[in-house]
């Protein structure tokens, strides 16, 4: 598929064409999240972990201004070798595409891009949100806006540890997107398995995860459905049964919650602990999406 602007891979074509599971991944993970040359090797990783199990992987990014959905090994490598390349959100789509350069594609460009070809599962580590004093500076990531107008699904280990978690959550209440625990309604914090606040839902399976998303989409609803899986958390579970909260509900954190410090997400002292959270969710992905591909891909 080739648009004036989109460029979708033959194998990501055949995948979607076909409703064999798929897969997107963002670039910015390997553009400006990990340092070299971890950087290249997690994203090659991810994509063989995913083809290990049967599902093709769709890494999104930008390459020589034309939007791409599935990379090649070759755009791949390049794009994990250049220096002070645009990270790209959604508002930067058409600067980028009008000015031919590279760029790594953030969860909301990859988001609305794997949409546009027909891709339904997108894995990612850590989601944008607020930042702390937010009420000062309105600094909140544009994931959250464009999620609310994106039906897909996406499997993360929650959102980036540096993030304001309670407001986070409750700007997802606000924007009506659905936060799903898998197996918790502890939401975890990318590095941490606990953030040390709570989602109100939770599912025990993936064939509860289809259902939910397949419901979504009969009601004609347009946003994401979020499924957070802590990074501790490995297959699937056996029970079918669904954890509810009490009628109106809402994300609490505990007493114990404490704001993480912060960090820089480029330097090589934390690249171990951000590529294992991210790595840790490919793996979840690709071992619970082909027992959910029957149903969701209908």
């Amino acid at each position: 598929m080739k648009s004036n602007t989109i460029f979708v891979s033959e194998e990501v074509q055949a995948a979607v064409r076909e409703n064999r599971p798929v897969v997107a991944l963002e670039s910015t993970i390997f553009t400006h999240g990990l340092p070299r040359p971890r950087n290249l090797e997690v994203a090659l990783e991810a994509e063989a972990s995913l083809r290990a199990a049967g599902v093709t992987p769709a890494t999104i990014g930008v390459y020589n201004g034309v939007p791409t959905v599935g990379l090649t090994t070759e755009q791949i490598t390049e794009l994990s070798q250049v220096d002070n390349m645009d990270k790209v959100s959604l508002r930067d789509l058409p600067v980028v595409s009008a000015l031919g350069v590279h760029g790594g594609t953030t969860v909301a460009a990859t988001a609305f891009l794997a949409h546009h070809a027909g891709v339904k599962v997108f894995s990612t580590g850590g989601l944008g949100g607020v930042h702390h004093g937010a009420s000062e500076t309105f600094d909140e990531s544009a994931d959250m806006t464009t999620l609310a107008q994106v039906p897909i699904v996406v499997i993360s280990a929650g959102v980036k540890s540096i993030l304001d978690v309670a407001a986070t959550l409750e700007r997802f209440e606000t924007l009506n997107i659905p936060v799903i625990g898998y197996g918790t309604t502890k939401y975890p914090g990318f590095y941490v398995s606990d953030s040390g606040f709570r989602v109100n839902y939770a599912v025990q399976t993936t064939d509860e995860a289809a259902k939910i998303i397949n419901a979504r989409d009969d009601l004609g609803l347009p946003q994401s459905v979020l499924l957070a899986n802590p990074k501790t958390s490995s297959s699937p579970r056996k029970s079918s049964r669904t954890s509810w909260p009490a009628p109106g509900a809402k994300p609490r954190p505990r007493a114990s919650a404490a704001t993480p410090a912060p960090h820089s997400c480029s330097t090589s002292s934390n690249a171990t602990p951000r590529a294992a959270a991210w790595k840790s969710t490919l793996t979840f992905t690709a071992e619970t999406w082909n027992s959910a591909a029957s149903s969701l891909l209908r």
